[in-house]
């Protein structure tokens, strides 16, 4: 296991910087996803940790020690690539064996590690077969396991699963998770999939650009956002973003719709000043059907998932909207729809696209109880 820190890391490739001065803790055994569309850096971020990449300025350390300025096979950390990259000629035992015999790893403690890898990976069946008789889980397998048997101070995946099929995906987040739990070794891993990041990180780091826009848990990213490039990245659906103005009263609220509208969203516009243009953000799922709702919506296309129901409509002003309904819902294509909004849910943010927020913790809301 490995603590590894990013101090004000920079990358150009000559004239363009692609990484802006990153600064990051990654902790001893955490299982830590770099997200963000593609371009972002997140790729760039890994191969410099890897050594497959020099930084331009800057450090990286892990255990305290700096590692930028030593060669991959020094820094004690194995990766595992978007292709599976094995030697086609060569048996998947042989495959785990070929970086270890490079060593020179005493032929004993070849058999124990390449044995407890497929142990691990539940491909012991396996070994005497070539890359070309394996599935892509199971050739995905491989590569872990060639990771693996390096026993290396931490793990770092470039998109490994982006090859698979959907429902093998599935599966293989579930192994990935389940691995870590095994081996308690820091994983740092990339993905454009914030599903993946939802469902598989102790903690995500948000890119844009080579910036880091948020870090945190998962939940904490997802419930209290920091600016609206986040809130709209992670989630699916989308969050749904609605232009409005400040309208004055007791409670602030936003007009939206074209100010047809007024919806409460008490003190998250605080510091905004009545008539001030901002943008009120709401979740699918925490919009609902309701006679008596405030925003009425035109249906343009129904998808019944069966455990839910996508909405996407539009409103008067042509601003597109999303919901989420549990179930199978009768909503027809065409329809029209009155809907209201729980404002415990709502985010607001102002011109800049920053979020306004009252200081309180993400589990005051999104606890079920």
């Amino acid at each position: 296991m490995a603590r590894i820190e990013l101090k004000n890391v920079t990358k150009s490739f000559q004239a363009v910087e692609v990484i802006h001065g990153v600064s990051l803790d990654i902790e001893d055994g955490a299982f830590t996803v770099f997200v963000g569309p593609s371009g972002c850096g997140k790729s760039t971020l890994l191969r410099m940790m890897a050594g497959l990449e020099e930084v331009t300025s800057g450090r990286i350390d892990i255990d305290g020690a700096r590692c930028d300025r030593l060669m991959p096979a020094a820094r004690g950390m194995a990766m595992v690539f978007q292709s599976y990259a094995l030697y086609p000629h060569m048996s998947v035992e042989q495959n785990l064996r070929f970086g270890l015999e490079n060593q020179r790893t005493p032929k004993a403690e070849i058999e124990a590690r390449v044995a407890r890898a497929a142990e691990i990976l539940q491909i012991s069946h396996l070994l005497k077969r070539r890359p070309n008789q394996l599935s892509g889980g199971q050739s995905q397998r491989v590569a872990i396991g060639r990771a693996i048997v390096k026993e290396p101070k931490a793990f770092l995946f470039d998109e490994p699963l982006s090859n698979l099929d959907a429902e093998l995906r599935v599966k293989m987040r579930s192994e990935l998770v389940a691995l870590h739990q095994r081996l308690k070794s820091t994983m740092v891993y990339v993905t454009h999939d914030q599903v993946e990041a939802m469902t598989m990180a102790d903690r995500i780091v948000v890119l844009r650009d080579g910036v880091v826009e948020q870090t945190g848990k998962p939940i904490e990213l997802y419930a209290r956002p920091r600016n609206q490039f986040v809130a709209g990245f992670l989630g699916a659906p989308q969050m749904n973003f609605l232009r409005g103005t400040v309208a004055p009263g007791p409670q602030l609220a936003l007009g939206v719709d074209d100010n047809r509208a007024t919806l409460p969203v008490s003190s998250r516009t605080r510091g905004l000043a009545p008539g001030s243009t901002a943008t009120l953000g709401i979740r699918p799922e925490h919009l609902s059907l309701d006679p008596d709702g405030p925003l009425t919506a035109a249906v343009d296309a129904v998808e019944v998932l069966g455990a839910e129901t996508i909405v996407h409509a539009r409103l008067a002003s042509g601003a597109p909207v999303t919901v989420s309904l549990r179930g199978i819902s009768g909503v027809k294509q065409g329809a029209t729809i009155r809907l209201n909004l729980d404002p415990r849910f709502a985010h607001v943010f102002d011109e800049n696209g920053t979020t306004l927020e009252p200081s309180r913790s993400w589990s005051e809301d999104y606890v079920i109880t």
